[in-house]
């Protein structure tokens, strides 16, 4: 059997001319305090306020034909982001998004009404006891009428 030469290599350090540093890293050293451009901190997803993206839209569509291009690359934003934006302010959601967060304001009409619809059931209450209290006060006294001619006519006993 044949025997295969055994190969042995040796890599050595690469070897720059004089002054070149390595683009790709960044020193701390350097008093620059600039994170590794390689590596990110953490991506984060570009948010847009409904003003702005109707305010971009509006742009674009009034930008005439060589110049929307331009409008895209000043902004960094694609083609789809003024597509999605359009279909969602026909579909008017954008118009939806303009309104602040959070609990509504009451209306000062709606205390009013919620103010006197209390006020209307407390002297409905108030009413229902009044009728009974005279209700009461008739039979009585049509009673005590009944009980004062009966004992009228009576005949008086004689000792």
């Amino acid at each position: 059997m044949e025997q295969i030469p055994e190969m042995t290599t040796k890599v050595g350090p690469l070897l720059r001319a004089t002054g070149v540093e390595d683009p790709g890293r960044v020193d701390d050293d350097a008093g620059t305090g600039r994170p590794d451009p390689e590596v990110p901190e953490r991506a984060r997803r570009r948010t847009f306020t409904a003003q702005y993206k109707l305010g971009i839209v509006a742009e674009y569509d009034a930008a005439p034909d060589g110049e929307k291009g331009a409008v895209l690359r000043r902004e960094g934003l694609y083609s789809s982001h003024i597509i999605e934006w359009r279909r969602a302010r026909d579909a008017g959601a954008l118009a939806g998004l303009k309104a602040s967060r959070g609990r509504k304001r009451r209306d000062k009409r709606d205390e009013q009404i919620a103010q006197l619809e209390a006020e209307k059931k407390q002297l409905e209450q108030e009413l229902a006891k009044a009728r009974f209290v005279m209700d009461t006060q008739a039979k009585l006294h049509a009673l005590l009428e009944t009980l004062s001619e009966g004992a009228d006519t009576e005949p008086k006993s004689t000792r």
